[in-house]
Order: C-alpha cells, then sequence, then structure tokens
C-alpha cells in the first residue's frame, strides 16, 4: 500500500510540474503574470504562487518582476526554450493520438513564395482545406527567407539551393528559368539565335542590383557558359518584370511560374530554348526532422507532391 501511494505521489508531482511549466511558459510569452493569468483562466495569485514554486523547485530565479513588467533572468531563458520545446512536443503527441482515432484535425502554419504561391499553389491548399475541414491552415505568402523552427512554421516551400541540411526536404518540381519577350519587340529588335546575341538586346534584370549582370547558361552539349548582359529596366519582382516583356520593353529570363501561362497565351515567346540558366534550380517543400512530423503535415505534404505534379511546365 505504501507503495502504490509512493507511486502515485510520483505521478502527481510530475503532473504538477508541467502544470508550473505551462504556466511559466505562458508569463514568458505574455510578458505579464495579468496577462497569463487571463489566458489560462486563472487567477493573478495563483500565476504567481505557481512561478513561485517552480523556483523553489529548481532552486534558482526564473523571472526579474517589477510593477510594470516581467522580464525573463539568464536561467529563465534557458529553461523557457527547453520547456516550450517540451510543451509543443506533448502537444504534438496529443493531436496525433487523436488524429489516429479521429478525423485529421489539429493547425498547420505554412510558408509559401508569394507569385509561385498565388499562382499555382493556392489552389492546392484550397483543394486540402476543402478535404479536410477540421485542419486550421494559416497560410502566408512572401519571398522573405523562412525558419521552419524559429518562425514557427510547420513547413516552408523554397525556391533554389537547400541549405540547413538539418530538415527534412521533398522536391516539388523543378524551378527552369526562361527567356522570353513579346511578339512586338522581336519584329522591332530581331530573335536572338545564341546566348552572345543577347548583348544587343535590351535585357530585363531579376535583381536588385546596378551595373552590368551576367547569365549563366548550359548548352545542349552540357557546356556551362556566360554572357555579359545591360537593360534599361531591373526589379525585384518578377511580376513587373514579366509584365514589361508582354509590353515590348525587352527580354526577361524568369522563374517558369511568372511566364508559363503567357508563353500557353502567345502573349510571350520563349527563346533559346536548348540552353538552360545553370545552375539549375528546384521546387522543394521543407519541414522539421520526423519526431516533430504530425499525420496531418505528412497528408499535406503527399497532397502537394500530388498537386505539384501538374504544374504546366513538368
Amino acid at each position: 500500500m505504501r507503495l502504490e501511494l509512493h507511486k502515485f505521489q510520483k505521478v502527481y508531482n510530475v503532473v504538477d510540474r508541467i502544470s508550473r511549466i505551462g504556466v511559466f511558459v505562458a508569463v514568458v510569452q505574455e510578458q505579464s503574470f495579468v496577462a497569463a493569468a487571463s489566458k489560462l483562466g486563472i487567477t493573478s495569485s495563483a500565476v504567481s504562487k505557481q512561478i513561485q514554486n517552480l523556483e523553489m523547485d529548481l532552486r534558482v530565479k526564473l523571472l526579474n518582476r517589477t510593477t510594470r513588467n516581467v522580464s525573463v533572468t539568464e536561467e529563465g531563458a534557458i529553461y523557457f526554450d527547453r520547456a516550450k520545446r517540451a510543451l509543443d512536443d506533448l502537444q504534438e503527441a496529443q493531436d496525433e493520438i487523436y488524429e489516429l482515432k479521429s478525423r485529421l484535425r489539429g493547425s498547420l502554419k505554412i510558408s509559401l513564395p508569394l507569385s509561385l504561391g498565388i499562382k499555382y499553389l493556392s489552389g492546392c491548399v484550397a483543394e486540402f482545406a476543402a478535404t479536410y475541414p477540421d485542419v486550421a491552415l494559416d497560410v502566408s505568402f512572401n519571398d522573405r527567407y523562412v525558419d521552419p523552427v524559429n518562425d514557427g512554421y510547420d513547413l516552408v516551400v523554397r525556391i533554389g539551393s537547400l541549405q540547413d541540411t538539418s530538415l527534412i526536404a521533398r522536391r516539388l518540381a523543378s524551378c527552369p528559368f526562361m527567356l522570353s519577350a513579346s511578339a512586338q519587340y522581336l519584329e522591332q529588335n530581331g530573335t536572338p539565335n545564341a546566348p552572345k546575341d543577347l548583348k544587343h538586346h535590351n535585357m530585363l534584370a531579376y535583381t536588385g542590383n546596378t551595373g552590368v549582370h551576367e547569365w549563366r547558361y548550359k548548352d545542349a552539349e552540357q557546356k556551362v557558359g556566360q554572357v555579359s548582359l545591360s537593360g534599361t529596366l531591373r526589379s525585384d519582382s518578377g511580376d513587373m518584370l514579366c509584365r514589361a516583356a508582354i509590353e515590348g520593353v525587352g527580354i526577361a529570363i524568369l522563374p517558369a511560374f511568372y511566364v508559363a501561362e503567357h508563353l500557353n497565351a502567345d502573349r510571350l515567346q520563349s527563346l533559346l530554348p536548348t540552353y538552360l540558366t545553370w545552375p539549375e534550380r528546384d521546387i522543394h517543400v521543407v519541414f522539421r526532422p520526423n519526431r516533430y512530423q504530425s499525420r496531418r503535415l505528412r497528408v499535406f505534404v503527399d497532397h502537394l507532391v500530388a498537386g505539384c505534379k501538374r504544374l504546366p511546365w513538368e
């Protein structure tokens, strides 16, 4: 009987500690005892008591308190980082158990490249939302570098080379850069037949830099070369340069997702198709390693991979 009571007390102590950790994490996130209490649905005095008990358990001061604000100590910052991850792991485990026993549910925070996402991935995301109505999706469209871990995203779609080897990546599609111009521009300025001919054309630069830019390419014999280019219009917006090419301003070298629909509609014409922009680029979806994956994430990634097989340049 005494042994069973001892086991019960140990379990109770663990549960109590987890509760205190949850309160501590809420205080740090809200930077206020009052706000944390409101978030948790308890009184401010209860929050204060839980923090005091946690500090007594650890024998270290976790928070600096004043009448106006709350800040973490050096030890508190270290503890918060580990505690937050531990609570996230517990929540992930609970969500996965629920998913196994019921319909797909939970939430996913997703980051997509701006133009690619809006033009070609938003439909795939909408299909998933319609198929799995119990999964709440938070979708962000932007072209900045997003870190799934530090920025709090479940998955991120990236274009180009992958450098973070700590993440899991699945290839979605190729991302060829294509040369194109309008029939009006080519009628007035001639059609280039080789990369060297581009020196005599107004090249629309997909960059924010100034001065001369270059195009690196690979020919049909797999030989890599480069040519210096110049032009009167530069922009970090592919949509802007695509519009300029349609209006006959010059020749654009842009990712396929900017120009594919305009090539199909004959608003633009493809140039030098036997030359490929080098190095070649791919589109990937990246996410945290296996132990952080939920079933809803795996199902969404599979759905995205299948959807990208329908991209017009694949």
